[in-house]
């Protein structure tokens, strides 16, 4: 199939490192888009398992697949490389262990061709899946369109890296995706820094559907809570620099993402990662690491506690959000996700 070219062209890019587990279930997904015109640009960051073999299975079955070859760079310099390769001057991205439904491109075009060109880019909502791609957890939260920058300082409502489709004219805007996070050791926040730089320049504008399935697994870049809250900081440092202005905004976004991390850490039963976590907001503010351990971190225990606590013969268990059942809906591969 090589995509219905009446159509206009879409470039898909796909960092992909050491995703050998993931990575079909991905392409499928990209793969079965109803919009076919096509082309998915497959950037190996190095890999050292089998995900070099299987992406090449999938180029050698459709030419719309391209595989692309560097050594380890992180995942900003594997997507700069594929979209600066790229035909399109639209381009989409998605993770090498991320789904999306197969009306996921389809749709933000639309909704991008009817917005204009004040909007660069638009983004879908998104659920949780794990490894079995079971659904576990639906993002409710607040969507935000139009000028956005301010509301990204404050929290990351977009969510993952494999929700947006963007033009070219702001990717350049932006300069791409950010490596200094991995030089510096602190990969992780390159999508949200990604996000603001586009918001700079560009409108947002937003499906508000479920259309991406965001895998957690215990190994992802996101589960290395310490290097996730550096790798935040130094968005936030950039942002203030340019931005003085909005300092009160940028701690607000400090103490959200502090406070998440660390009761995140909590229901991993990790208390030397709560520890660490305080100590590196210790550095920017010894007010707001204090309330992380005297108050954030004993109520999230707590909150912990309860939800295993029996009650009537019963184990006591969070009540999953609609279509957020683990054990019985999952994220269908190439398929419409109708929760």
């Amino acid at each position: 199939m090589t995509g219905d070219r009446r159509l206009p062209l879409i470039s898909v890019v796909i960092p992909a490192y050491n995703a050998q587990d993931t990575i079909a279930d991905t392409l499928r997904s990209v793969q079965a888009q109803t919009h076919d015109a096509l082309e998915i640009i497959v950037v190996d960051d190095g890999s050292r398992d089998d995900t070099a073999r299987i992406i090449g299975e999938f180029a050698a079955a459709d030419p719309r697949f391209r595989h692309v070859l560097q050594e380890n760079a992180g995942v900003a310099a594997a997507r700069n490389n594929g979209w600066r390769q790229a035909s399109s001057d639209l381009i989409a991205f998605v993770d090498a262990d991320d789904l999306w439904t197969r009306d996921k491109i389809e749709r933000q075009l639309a909704v991008l061709s009817e917005a204009g060109p004040r909007v660069g880019l638009v983004y879908s909502r998104y659920v949780m899946i794990d490894g079995d791609n079971r659904v576990t957890y639906r993002d409710d939260s607040p969507k935000f369109s139009g000028n956005v920058l301010d509301a990204l300082l404050i929290s990351n409502f977009i969510g993952n890296g494999s929700a947006a489709l963007v033009r070219r004219e702001a990717l350049e805007a932006a300069n791409g995706y950010e490596p200094a996070l991995f030089a510096a050791g602190a990969q992780g926040c390159e999508d949200i820094l990604f996000y603001c730089r586009v918001a700079e320049h560009y409108e947002f504008a937003v499906v508000e559907d479920y259309q991406i399935g965001y895998r957690q697994l215990p190994d992802a870049m996101s589960a290395n809570l310490p290097r996730m809250l550096r790798s935040w900081t130094m968005v936030l440092d950039e942002m203030l620099a340019k931005y003085p202005q909005k300092k009160k905004l940028v701690r607000k976004g400090l103490r959200t993402y502090a406070n998440w991390a660390v009761r995140r850490a909590v229901h991993r039963r990790q208390p030397a990662t709560v520890l660490e976590l305080a100590r590196l907001v210790a550095k920017r503010s010894p007010g707001l690491a204090t309330g992380m351990l005297l108050r954030t971190a004993p109520a999230a225990a707590l909150d912990s506690l309860l939800w295993r606590l029996p009650i009537r013969g019963k184990a006591r268990r969070r009540k999953p959000a609609p279509a957020a059942a683990a054990d019985t809906l999952r994220f269908p591969v190439g398929s419409r996700f109708e929760g």
